[in-house]
């Protein structure tokens, strides 16, 4: 649900050295087919775990008049970075089935396996493939202030969805 976003010269707000690198992290909530729902930026060494319940609380889900909401979100895929038992508690408690590996420590056993990518993480790298494709601007962070560049993440939010819409 996360990619690092390195900073142009000089950096900016809230650019912050991580473990990942120099840069802030983009966290997205995606939708089944990898499309963008809702988004965030935090540094680069900002807590990931902190972020999950704020993007779920951005969706907004269409209901009906008078009833139950037509649809909800049944499970939530991410990556070991979200794992923690209060995180796995809350996604319980509003009624979502979370599907995160557990962090393992590096022993001798499992340090020569080859690393497996889920099929809904590949769907979250190829949403942070098609920030970097269509919008240059997102691949090295030019601005200073946060407030741009986050309207900058959405303006490439949208674009996807409506090259989504036009051609499929």
């Amino acid at each position: 649900m996360t990619g690092l976003f390195p900073p142009g010269k000089g950096g900016g707000e809230e650019v912050a050295y991580g473990g990942k690198g120099k840069g802030i992290l983009i966290h997205t909530l995606n939708e089944g087919n990898g499309m963008p729902l809702a988004n965030s930026t935090t540094p680069a060494n900002g807590n990931e775990r902190e972020q999950v319940l704020p993007l779920l609380d951005k969706v907004k889900l269409k209901t009906l008049k008078r009833g139950r909401p037509r649809k909800r979100l049944k499970v939530l895929a991410a990556d070991k970075g979200y794992d923690s038992k209060q995180q796995r508690t809350s996604l319980r408690k509003r009624g979502i089935r979370p599907q995160i590996p557990k962090r393992v420590w590096k022993t001798k056993k499992n340090k020569g396996r080859p690393i497996k990518i889920s099929v809904p993480r590949f769907q979250q790298e190829r949403c942070f493939a098609w920030y970097q494709r269509k919008s240059r601007r997102l691949a090295v962070r030019w601005e200073r202030q946060k407030v741009y560049f986050d309207a900058f993440v959405d303006l490439a939010t949208i674009h996807i969805w409506v090259q989504r819409i036009l051609v499929g």
